[in-house]
């Protein structure tokens, strides 16, 4: 069992009673690391607010070089990464390793986004009250961020946060998830590794009652990122003051199968977005409307191509499908599924367990009111249901208090911008599923879904405050 720390101004250190890391699939105990205690956060807080002027210092050009060569130690230690985080996650091997190759490009981006961060000139003569005027205005660090992030992506979502916080010329205390935070610790090795100066990038663990309760109160953080339950988010909102917060939170994706959609296509794609990560993604595909003329070659496609994920250990190449993070998420969706079949709604594959695995399930039958519908699954669980006319799908799909990213597959371009006109929702995917997603796209939701916007250069906006300046000529 390999045991880490946390690190604080540079320095790893000790701390409270240690987490034990498991194996995701095995429960075996595969590292541990101490609890942040309240001094701990006060300390990494400290050190956050110490590095943050000469982060607002550094040239452009000297924060490019480190998120550059943190790229290239994530590229030269990919399998370390990738491995790691299927142990501690429960991800498939494949995926992992596509999400550190996210992880790199998110960090690539970073760097080039730090040389491009610049303000405008302002034409204050528009108006009389400004003749005789110069202005222009700049971006400026916030200075301390607070990143809180999930177990489900834990080198990407977490490079979402701290890649652009950096370039922005911010410092960074991250928290990760308590149940995959190790990762995080190999990428605070990297950063530090790359150069990064102590104290602009800080690592604290421990649960969100206690050690991110701290973080979000401290009144020395200028800004909270964190993705995670729409509750938890409620929460941080109600506790944070006078704070820039972004929020990444939950969905309960749909898919409209307009008639003319490839059927085999729309099976395949939907198959992936809904049980990779065991549909443990905030954007998986979950309900998926198809219309009634090909309701039945697509559900049949649909659970054919479940049928052939492959299930079992994450670490095991030819596995699509791992185990979810924990067994009582497994004892939540069993319920959940039974709660619907109660209700008359058909199990056309799946709905079976393994431990802490839960086979991808199909269901058909279901009611808009099934927790299975209506509330965000989190879990490898997807519903195919009927509809007769596409304005009909639209109103079902947009029938939610989430709003992330829906799907939907048709080469009908009336249809295209029908859709794009009626749904209300941060992301709307043509011909693919709502799980797809480029790392430099404005990516966030509406509604209930979130506040604010990841994609590098989007969240360097948000990690930035405006300073206006207008300079009197003389007369």
């Amino acid at each position: 069992m390999d045991e880490y720390r946390l690190l604080i101004d540079g320095r790893w250190v000790d701390g409270g009673p240690m987490i034990e890391v498991k194996n995701k699939y095995t429960q075996e105990t595969i590292a541990a690391l101490p609890t942040a205690r309240k001094e701990d956060v006060d300390a990494a807080v400290g050190a956050a607010v110490s590095a943050a002027a000469g982060m607002a210092e550094m040239p452009a050009h000297r924060r490019s070089q480190i998120l550059a060569r943190t790229a290239a130690l994530l590229q030269e230690r990919r399998e370390d990464f990738a491995r790691t985080i299927a142990a501690e996650a429960g991800k498939a091997l494949k995926f992992a390793r596509a999400e550190v190759d996210r992880g790199i490009s998110t960090f690539t981006l970073a760097s080039e986004e730090a040389k491009r961060l610049h303000g405008e000139t302002v034409p204050l003569d528009a108006v009389p009250a400004g003749e005789g005027y110069f202005g222009f205005w700049l971006r400026r660090p916030v200075g301390v961020i607070a990143a809180i992030s999930p177990f489900n992506f834990p080198l990407n979502l977490v490079a979402h946060k701290v890649a652009p916080a950096l370039a922005a010329g911010n410092s960074v205390v991250l928290k990760p998830a308590t149940t995959t935070p190790i990762t995080a610790v190999m990428l605070c090795q990297a950063l530090t590794e790359a150069g990064l100066p102590p104290g602009a990038i800080n690592l604290v663990v421990g649960p969100g009652g206690t050690v991110g309760e701290w973080l979000v109160t401290d009144p020395r953080v200028a800004k909270i990122s964190f993705t995670g339950s729409p509750p938890v988010g409620r929460r941080i909102l109600a506790a944070a003051g006078i704070q820039t917060v972004t929020l990444e939170l939950g969905n309960t994706s749909p898919v409209i199968v307009a008639p003319d959609a490839d059927l085999d296509l729309v099976a395949r794609r939907a198959a992936v977005g809904a049980y990779y990560n065991s549909g443990q993604v905030c954007i998986s595909v979950q309900r998926i409307y198809s219309q009634k003329a090909v309701f039945e070659p697509f559900t049949e496609k649909f659970v054919q191509a479940s049928q052939a994920m492959v299930v079992g250990d994450p670490l095991d190449e030819r596995v699509d499908v791992g185990p979810m993070i924990d067994p009582g998420e497994v004892d939540r969706i069993e319920s959940w599924v039974a709660e619907a079949q109660e209700g008359g709604a058909q199990v056309l594959a799946g709905g079976r367990r393994s431990g802490a695995v839960y086979w991808p399930t199909v269901l058909t039958d279901v009611r808009p009111e099934m927790k299975v519908v209506a509330q965000e699954a989190f879990a490898p669980v997807a519903s195919v249901l009927p509809y007769d006319d596409f304005e009909e799908a639209l109103r079902q799909a947009d029938q939610t208090e989430f709003g992330l990213q829906v799907g939907v597959f048709t080469r009908d371009i009336d249809r295209v911008f029908q859709a794009i006109k009626r749904l209300n929702f941060g992301g709307v995917i043509i011909n693919d599923t709502p799980a797809f997603r480029a790392d430099h796209m404005p990516y966030g939701g509406n509604r209930q879904s979130g506040l604010g916007r990841e994609g590098v250069r989007f969240a360097m906006e948000e990690m930035t405050n405006i300073q206006m300046v207008a300079i009197r000529l003389n007369q």
